[in-house]
């Protein structure tokens, strides 16, 4: 996910790097910034390697929040699938077929099959992008940014999500050597004992060596757990532990990580960025992204109050960073308070479902945030300042009365009538 959260700049090396490993299915579009935006998109920044993606974030958020989006947004989300089954990151004219050289976008297909099942009606759309995952599952049963890329962390976590979400049983997405995404999954997974123990790496390195990579490592405590992009609420347990050893399982890999997290955002409450190529030596920048992802994958594996003091410094910091990157941001923004129970109408004093909002067409629909009730308006409602009970206790005793009268004129009616 780190390309995505940093497509303008990383796009042209994850196209090379994907084109020299995968077929030739996976040529990366040319942007087109000039171009007129559909009117169904959100964001006004070039969709090129990100339309598909920020359209389905959004997506997610606003429906954990109450939001229907609107007709037109979810028909331009629709319009994107090729008759495979693949979304790519976006096509400029998706009245044209798809060919073998539209690049075939894992990353894509599995964040609009989760968006679309949650927006509802969509069920052959979701099927058949579940479908085409299948068929592009790698040999050791993980996924590649791209068909047929050699699988890492971030793309296998995304898959798994999607499937689950559609409700497959993950132990029976298997390759034809029986290995399932599971499999994949933990050959990213650094054991527990030593330096970043616990934390998953994107992929192994020319050696073969893991490094621990903690945006992976957040994709990889949902996917471990069998989760989506969308977490709920739940309640805090007991402390994240890293055992030592490779991990037994997938739920043991992710509390491994979720203790990975949590020792990093221990230190400043957030995680940083890693330094882009050929700026190894730059100081290291805050990542608003992946810390907010870090926020989900510890409340996924019952950990937030461990992430409340990150939360509290993305409600400090985040505005800038959100107002810059659009509505791939403000998701992610909702999804962490949605998943800690923070106010996604009162973040550090903004609202985030409305600045969502805001980047697409007017929704369809929006679920009013609950009022919360002033001290008057409390005593009022518990009746003190009004004598006994208050004057609305004595409005609703006399309902009460009146309402008890009219049932008996009303059973005498029926009584008379037999």
């Amino acid at each position: 996910m780190t390309v995505r959260r940093s497509a303008a700049a990383l796009a042209a090396t994850a196209a090379v790097l994907c084109a020299a490993a995968a077929p030739a299915a996976v040529a990366a579009p040319s942007p087109s910034p000039s171009a007129a935006l559909p009117s169904g998109l959100y964001g006004t920044k070039d969709p090129t390697y990100d339309g598909v993606w920020r359209q389905s974030l959004a997506f997610l958020a606003q429906r954990a929040v109450g939001v229907t989006p609107a007709a037109k947004a979810v028909d331009w989300l629709t319009g994107q699938q090729c008759d495979s089954g693949v979304f790519p990151a976006y096509r400029a004219d998706a009245s044209a077929p798809c060919t073998d050289k539209t690049m075939a976008d894992t990353n894509a297909t599995a964040a609009a099959a989760q968006a679309l099942r949650d927006v509802g009606g969509h069920q052959d759309a979701v099927a058949n992008a579940v479908s085409w995952l299948k068929s592009v599952q790698n040999e050791d049963g993980g996924w590649g940014y791209t068909a047929g890329s050699p699988s890492d962390a971030n793309s296998t976590s995304l898959v798994i999500g999607a499937l689950a979400r559609a409700g497959a049983k993950l132990g029976d997405v298997t390759t034809d050597g029986g290995r399932t995404p599971y499999a994949a999954l933990l050959t990213f997974a650094i054991p527990c004992g030593g330096k970043d123990g616990g934390a998953f790496a994107y992929q192994p390195d020319k050696a073969g060596k893991l490094a621990a990579n903690a945006d992976a490592t957040a994709a990889g405590v949902l996917g471990a757990l069998g989760k989506g992009l969308v977490v709920g609420n739940n309640a805090a347990v007991k402390d994240p532990t890293c055992h030592k050893g490779s991990a037994s399982g997938p739920e043991q890999a992710a509390q491994n990580g979720a203790s990975y997290l949590a020792t990093t955002l221990a230190e400043s409450g957030h995680l940083d960025s890693a330094p882009m190529p050929g700026a190894q030596d730059s100081a290291p920048q805050p990542d608003f992204g992946n810390t907010a992802d870090a926020v989900v994958a510890l409340s996924a594996s019952g950990h937030k109050d461990k992430a409340a003091a990150s939360v509290t410094w993305l409600e400090k910091n985040s505005a800038d960073w959100a107002k810059e990157n659009g509505p791939a941001a403000y998701a992610q923004l909702i999804l962490a308070a949605h998943a800690t129970g923070t106010d996604v109408h009162d973040f550090g004093g903004a609202d985030l479902v409305a600045q969502l909002n805001a980047t697409g067409p007017e929704p369809a629909a929006v679920k009013k945030p609950q009022a919360t009730a002033t001290e008057d308006e409390e005593r009022k409602d518990s009746g003190d300042g009004d004598g006994i009970g208050g004057l609305w206790w004595f409005v609703g005793i006399g309902l009460a009365v009146g309402a008890g009268v009219g049932f008996l004129i009303s059973g005498r009616r029926k009584n008379q009538q037999l």
